[in-house]
């Protein structure tokens, strides 16, 4: 070991502090249900792009940026929208008077207000609310222990103290508007640091004052304001709560989960099974910090398993684009179901694997490999779940071929232009795009400098020596510049043709492979010919040709491949 590596290793506590961390608490609960269910259904969803996710944006949406989200969000098919903190904000206010005044909110769909327990932002909020026909107002206090202790230095009776009068000041202040449904939502901030008997005393508290009951809903939402357990705990506190709480059968209970330590959807998937009802999230996570659950993985999620979700993302390239826009962050390339690349392989085994899978597909049950979905169904295209560089293999180079030009080589061919591939993206690195590999083919193939060129042929029917009906050929070519006549006999063209340039270069050799193909439609169409000729060694040389008469490309491919073998290919 180098003196470097040994100080380093003997630096290691120091540069790590880890001994001033303390693990989480797990929850007793040696009965859990949860980690036996499976979800088969998707819970309540409610979008908080337009709030949280906006108030995370280093630079916020402005109106026109707002009213476009919320107009992709209904696309979506969200029926629960969190619009706005009206009474923190004159840009969230305004923009909920906009949607209430301009009969923006579809019947079917409720508009979520958020507001901390304060009496005079508890009025600002309801005043924004005039006129809308149904709304969610979204209560919400401090309740972990670390707040209580550092932020608010107030005893449980305080804080429970606090959120009930934020009822009441609601309940009052919503009598001003009478033709407006409001159901409450509230919640404990930082439920995941709160002490769980704490967590559900002070919610059957505010679900009392609220008076809770069949003709008076209520939520209760029980965020991850800072994740910070592993989602198997936040599992078994919802579990706990689900149980403990008296007002469980008349209350939804919902999840917040943000995504610090990186399992967000994990901890609502979860949560989920632990008896939740609801999440709410953002597309693609967005959110302070390391962000919100991502609700587009969620739901797709669900997709995955044949589970309807409830939100339609079949124009994933639409709903990024408006999320991008509105966000200006750009959503990650290899984001579940929406980035870039998150449905293409490199790596050569997994694209042979997709193109066999792509080649016996069930439409009514989706199995290929390496693409748990498929990627049509989120409005991707097949030729894009692969992509060729140096970690590529032949059947990734198949597959763009076959995909991007209808070109499928035989095997033998395929075999050594994948040699011929992986040899330009060493040299040249990064990515061959399909044109680029098509290019690659052409110069390799079809674009071969040589002593050998075709001038003219003329083709007559004759018959042979045996009797049978054959194909005389008479060329002109051009062999290092020089014009040479020739002829031969076959029993069909490219025969003749082969005998004939064999006449005149005095080599014997064979037509060992040969296949054809048309390469366009209408007035564009031509045949693509490739040939791979047998000398008299035994070695195989390819060449193709291309042109719009389907026997002038077989000749070209004939003499492209002489021409390689000329140049020791």
């Amino acid at each position: 070991m180098s003196r470097y590596r040994i100080e380093r290793a003997g630096a290691r506590t120091d540069a790590m502090p880890y001994g001033k961390y303390r693990p989480f608490k797990p929850v007793d609960l040696p009965d859990r249900q949860w980690p036996g269910r499976t979800l088969t259904r998707a819970p309540r969803w409610c979008s908080v792009d337009l709030r949280d996710g906006n108030q995370a944006l280093i630079d916020p949406m402005r109106a026109d940026e707002k009213l476009r989200f919320w107009d992709l969000l209904l696309e979506v098919g969200f029926e629960e929208i969190e619009v706005g903190f009206p009474a923190a904000s004159q840009t969230d206010f305004d923009f909920v008077r906009r949607i209430i005044e301009q009969d923006r909110i579809p019947d079917n769909v409720l508009i979520q207000v958020l507001c901390q327990a304060r009496e005079e932002l508890i009025s600002r909020t309801v005043d924004s609310l005039a006129g809308a026909r149904r709304a969610i107002f979204h209560l919400y206090n401090s309740t972990s222990t670390l707040q209580r202790e550092v932020v608010f230095g107030m005893s449980r009776a305080e804080i429970i103290g606090l959120a009930v009068q934020g009822v009441e000041y609601v309940k009052r202040e919503i009598e001003r508007i009478p033709d407006t449904e409001v159901t409450l939502q509230y919640s404990p901030e930082s439920f995941t640091g709160t002490e769980l008997d704490f967590a559900v005393e002070v919610c059957s508290a505010v679900a009392e004052a609220w008076g809770v009951g069949p003709e008076r809903p209520m939520i209760i939402n029980l965020p991850a304001t800072v994740e910070m357990s592993t989602p198997n705990v936040y599992a078994d506190q919802i579990e706990w709560f689900c149980r403990n709480f008296p007002e469980r059968d008349l209350c939804t209970i919902s999840l917040h989960t943000h995504n610090d330590r990186g399992t967000g959807v994990a901890a609502s998937e979860l949560g989920v099974l632990a008896g939740a009802d609801r999440v709410e999230g953002t597309l693609f996570g967005n959110g302070e910090r390391t962000g919100n659950v991502c609700l587009v993985t969620l739901a797709m999620n669900l997709f995955s398993q044949g589970v309807d979700p409830e939100l339609d993302l079949s124009d994933m390239r639409h709903i990024r684009a408006v999320a991008e826009s509105c966000n200006k962050i750009p959503v990650p390339v290899r984001h579940p179901y929406a980035g870039d690349l998150v449905f293409t392989a490199f790596s050569g085994s997994h694209q042979d694997a997709i193109r066999k899978g792509m080649s016996r597909v069930d439409e009514n049950c989706w199995a290929v490999p390496y693409l748990p979905i498929d990627p049509s169904d989120v409005g991707s295209h097949y030729r894009e779940t692969v992509r060729v560089n140096s970690q590529s293999g032949k059947g990734g180079v198949a597959f763009v071929l076959e995909n991007h030009f209808e070109l499928t080589l035989p095997r033998p061919l395929l075999v050594e232009f994948a040699g011929v591939v992986q040899q330009v993206a060493d040299r040249d690195g990064g990515e061959l795009n399909p044109a680029a590999l098509r290019n690659v083919f052409d110069a390799t193939y079809l674009k071969v400098d040589g002593p050998y060129a075709l001038k003219r042929y003329d083709i007559a029917n004759i018959k042979l020596e045996d009797g049978s009906d054959g194909t005389r050929c008479d060329v002109e070519l051009s062999i290092q510049g020089q014009a040479l006549e020739s002829s031969g006999e076959g029993s069909g063209p490219v025969e003749a043709f082969v005998h004939a340039v064999e006449r005149s270069i005095n080599e014997r050799f064979g037509v060992e492979h040969f296949h054809e193909q048309a390469e366009e439609t209408g007035s564009a169409a031509r045949a693509l010919c490739l040939v791979g000729l047998k000398d008299a060694d035994g070695g195989i040389c390819w060449g193709a040709g291309a042109s719009r008469n389907t026997l002038t490309a077989s000749f070209e491919a004939v003499l492209a491949a002489l021409n390689r073998r000329w140049q020791g290919a």
